[in-house]
This record gives C-alpha cells, structure tokens and sequence, in this order.
C-alpha cells in the first residue's frame, strides 16, 4: 500500500480527469456493445413474427446501426484517452527515475548491478502502465458493468436479479481473489528469475572475454540454459492457470447464459415480457460476461507490480534527501586541494577504504596517483567528485567540501576516464557537451589543442561528421582526444585523468599522454595510472596502499632513493 501511494496515487490524482473519462468511455463502449446485442436480437425475434409493416422494424435498425458505430468510436476514443495518459505517466516515471539515478551516477557502479538497472529501465517502468490498461481500467469497467446490470435486472424481476448478480459476482470477485492467492508467489518468482536472467546475461557480455581466456564459456552457456528453462517452465505454469480458468470461466459464463435464456422464456410465457425480448435478454448477457472474465487477469497481477515497485523503491532509498549547496560558492578559475586526516569506510566492511590521509595540491600540480586495485584510488576520486562524502576528516577545494558545491562540482571538477561516452550525433555536438553556450572558433581553438584539427578538416563533413553509437567511427585515441577536447571546453581548474590510455597501442599511448599534459598545462592534475608512461613529466608520485600514502615524490627523487619505484619503472619499460 506504500509503494502505491508512493508511485500510483500521485498519478491518479495529477490525470484523474483523463483516467475518469477513459473509464466512463470504457463503460459506455461496452454498454453499446450489449445494448447492440439486445436490439439485434430484439430485431431478429420481431423480424420472425413478420410484421404487416417493415416501418414497425425501422427504429430496431436504426439502433443497431446507432450502437454499432458508437461501440467503435467510444472504444476507440476510450483508448486514445488511456494510453496518452499512460504514456504521459511512463514518461514522467521514466525522468523520475533518470532524477534518482543522477545523483547517484559516481556510485551506480558499487550499488547496483548493471543488469539489475537494465531490468528497471526496460522491464520494470514500461511494465507499470499495464497496472493502468490491464488493471486499473478494465477492473472499474467491470464492476461498473456488474452494478449496471443488476440493477437493471431488478427491473423486471428482482429475485432472479440478485440470483444472477450471486452467479455473476463468482467471475468478479471470487476467481479474481482465488487467482491472486494462486498466483502470487508464481508471479514473484517468475519476475525475480526474469531479472536474474537480466543480470546474468548482462554481466556476461561484459565480462564475455574473461569466460572465453579462462575457457568457461561452455560452463556458462549450460548455466544459463539452465536458468532459462527454469524461467520458461514457470512461465508454462502461469499459461497453464490462464488457459484451464478462461475454460472454467466460460463454463460458468454458458451456465448463465442458460439461465437467463429460460428465465427470459418463462417470464414472456408469464406474459411479463414480450416473446421478442427472449433472444434479446440472452444476448446480452455475453457482453456483460465478457467484460467480467477479464478483471481475474486484472488482480492476478498486482503482486508482479510490487515487485517492480519494490525495485525502483530499492533505487529511490539511496537518493540523498537534500542537496547541500552553499550561497556565493566562488567558481573560481583557479583550485587548491586539501585533504586532511580523511578516512573512509563502506557500509558493512570492517576496515577503512582511506584511512588518515593528508595531502595538499596547490593550484596547477600535477600529481600521478599510483597503486593496485582496491588500494582507494576511485574511493578518492569519488569523494572529490562529491558522490560520497568522507567517514572521519575532510577534502576542501577552494575551502568548500565538494558536495557543497552540489551539481556545480562539474564546473570545478572534470573528468577524462578509460571510456569517455560518445553519443550518435556530431563531432561539434559531443564537444558542445563541455560548454552549451561555445562557440563554433572556440570549440575549433579545442580541437587545434588536442591535435585533431587536421584529421577533422581531412573528413567530408568535418566537425558535422556523425560519431556513430559510442563514437566508433573513430580509433580510440582519436575518441579519447574528443573526449579531452570536451573537457578543455568545459574549463575547469581540476582534471581527474581515469587511466584515459588504457588498451592503446604504445606509440598511440605515447603520442596521447604528451597531448593530455600539453593541453591541459595550466590545470591541476590528478592522474590515476597504472603505466609509468610520462611519468617524468609529474610533479609528485603517490602510492596508495591499503588506503595510506606508501610511497610520495618526484620521479627523480624516487629513482634516487626508493628501490621498489626503480623496479617498476624499469618493469613499465619491458626491462
């Protein structure tokens, strides 16, 4: 009941007027239709008797015709109304869940699984306009539907009218609540092995080389096979229950049809209806009946709409309740660091991730930050950029944390990683990305600075040219260059350089190295690297280990004086 009116009510509230109309349209398209079955088997029995007149047949005919396109139109207006509501609804879930990802965008990694977000973008939103078009609608319809006509009923025989509103209430009311009883935990597990799936396969194409070096790919293969059967015969036994109840329910629904065709001919021997009102009360009994079964499928699904709901819940939890942002922070052009006594611990791990470190970087240092995975490299980077924010001790640019600065850390902080995203639009448009308001000389002055401007002049369309999905057009340094002439464009005083060389080729690497240091020459650099390659060019070298500085100099101190720094440069060079 939270998660509904956290996620539903809003909505219903917001579009109540186009969810009321869709319902009123579904109800009037399903009265036309039964009242399109009545006249015409009204018209059938009277056309028998062979009236003396056609005249005496002329409002009949009329009728059918009248319901007959206005069960069309209405229903077809009916879903107009309800999908663009819906769609509007998706819509607005869809940039809420963009709004809760954001914030969390420099942890998405360490909090969520890849294949646990593609589940919630591609399953989980576009599965909750079906509690709307499936649910919602057709549930209200039907009862509004049940009401109608057992009050109608009641009419002309009140006894026979509760009798058939008892029949009728075993389709509305008692195989819907059967089926949600059966189902429920089926309809659990059956989401939860789908988004199993989703992760594993997920995770496998990302990781699709380590299986195929450690040749465990056939293991792999058997592993998922398995699981997809286990997900198809689930989905076997929810089809199974769909296909024997729709059978019970038609059973049913012929039991009543019975009912009333010898109810309506008992009442016109009784001279209470007209003989032609026979085949006309039991008519219309099918349109009725067919409005009801549906709503069993209707319930049926909540607890599958739980379960999506519980998952973007589960995103929603780690959402920073507010963001603190400073009046007048000064957005210099300039930036010192300063880290003192910092310390970091994730939740649920015993020891620190950053444990005391202290650190100054004036304005315009270039430090390399150095160590093996899992010595606090990225957990540094991430409190830098403001995504986490330090257990014990403080991080200061220009005397402010960064989280203070909120979204405006990007204009003090930039970021060139191992694999900078590249949309499918222009050359000119991913640059634009650093700086919206750039000018077309200025984004050319960037170009010029990471020596791509002769390549870019070289292509027909030059700075017009498509990029493709991903930039792969283009090499990947020529990428990494884009991506760096991106970030010269957004100007900020610090640069985080994410090992942006790693998987090219040496001399590209060499080449790419001396065009980062070169056009970047006036901004702090922070760089974490694994290859030695330009290292000479560094103010000052730090080792991480375990989270504490192990190592700290320039590199022609620590040639001097530290022998494990000599080993690793001279193993960096093959040597």
């Amino acid at each position: 009941m939270k998660l509904f009116q956290t996620y539903i009510a809003p909505y219903l509230k917001k579009y109540k007027k186009a969810m009321i109309a869709t319902i009123l349209l579904g109800t009037l398209a399903v009265l036309s239709g039964a009242m399109l079955t009545f006249t015409s088997g009204y018209l059938i029995s009277k056309a028998s008797e062979m009236p003396e007149s056609i005249m005496l047949l002329t409002i009949p005919i009329v009728l059918v015709r009248a319901f007959g396109l206005s069960r069309a139109s209405t229903h077809y207006v009916e879903r107009l109304a309800g999908h663009n509501a819906v769609l509007k609804i998706l819509s607005k879930m869809r940039v809420q869940l963009y709004r809760m990802l954001e914030p969390q965008a420099l942890m998405i990694r360490s909090r969520f699984q890849t294949g646990d977000l593609l589940g919630t973008l591609a399953d989980d939103i576009e599965h909750l306009q079906d509690v709307y078009i499936r649910t919602l609608f057709p549930t209200v319809v039907g009862l509004c539907l049940f009401f109608y006509a057992t009050i109608m009923l009641a009419f002309f025989d009140w006894l026979f009218a509760i009798w058939i509103a008892l029949c009728l209430s075993v389709i509305a009311f008692v195989y819907p609540l059967y089926s949600l009883y059966k189902l429920k935990r089926h309809q659990v597990d059956a989401k939860k092995q789908h988004s199993y799936l989703y992760r594993t396969l997920t995770d496998a194409i990302f990781g699709i080389t380590d299986w195929m070096i450690s040749g465990r790919k056939e293991q792999f293969i058997a592993g998922f096979m398995e699981e997809s059967k286990k997900s198809h015969e689930m989905e076997s036994k929810l089809a199974y229950w769909n296909q024997s109840r729709g059978f019970q329910l038609q059973l049913i629904a012929g039991a009543v049809l019975v009912m009333v065709g010898i109810w309506a001919g008992y009442s016109a021997e009784q001279g209470e209806i007209m003989p032609a009102y026979i085949a006309a009360f039991t008519l219309v009994t099918l349109p009725i009946i067919e409005a009801l079964i549906p709503l069993s499928h209707a319930i049926e699904r909540i607890p599958a709409y739980e379960e999506s709901l519980g998952r973007i819940e589960a995103i929603q939890k780690y959402v920073p309740k507010e963001n603190v942002i400073q009046k007048d922070i000064n957005l210099a052009k300039q930036a010192s660091i300063s880290i003192s006594s910092l310390s970091y611990r994730y939740d649920g791990e015993k020891v620190d991730a950053l444990h005391k470190l202290d650190l100054s970087i004036p304005q315009g240092q270039k430090i390399a930050l150095l160590g093996k995975s899992g010595a606090g490299k990225s957990t540094l980077l991430q409190i830098l950029q403001g995504g986490i924010q330090p257990t014990v001790g403080h991080v200061l640019i220009n005397e402010h944390a960064p989280f203070e600065y909120g979204e405006q850390i990007h204009n003090m902080v930039g970021v060139l990683n191992q694999k900078p995203y590249l949309f499918a639009t222009t050359v000119e448009n991913n640059i634009r990305l650093g700086n919206r308001e750039a000018t077309t000389e200025e984004i050319e002055e960037v170009i010029r600075k990471v020596r791509l401007d002769e390549y870019i002049a070289s292509l027909p369309d030059g700075l017009q040219t498509q990029m493709e999905e991903t930039g792969q057009r283009f090499s990947g340094g020529e990428r990494q260059r884009i991506a760096l002439a991106r970030i010269l464009l957004q100007d900020t005083p610090i640069v985080i350089l994410d090992e942006p060389t790693i998987g090219l080729d040496p001399v590209t690497e060499s080449e790419l190295v001396d065009t980062i240091l070169e056009s970047l020459q006036d901004k702090t650099i922070i760089w974490i690297t694994h290859h030695l390659t330009g290292i000479e060019q560094m103010d000052e070298i730090i080792f991480l280990d375990r989270g504490q500085i192990s190592i700290q100099g320039s590199h022609e101190k620590l040639m001097a004086t530290n022998t494990r720094y000599q080993q690793l440069y001279e193993l960096d060079r093959g040597r």
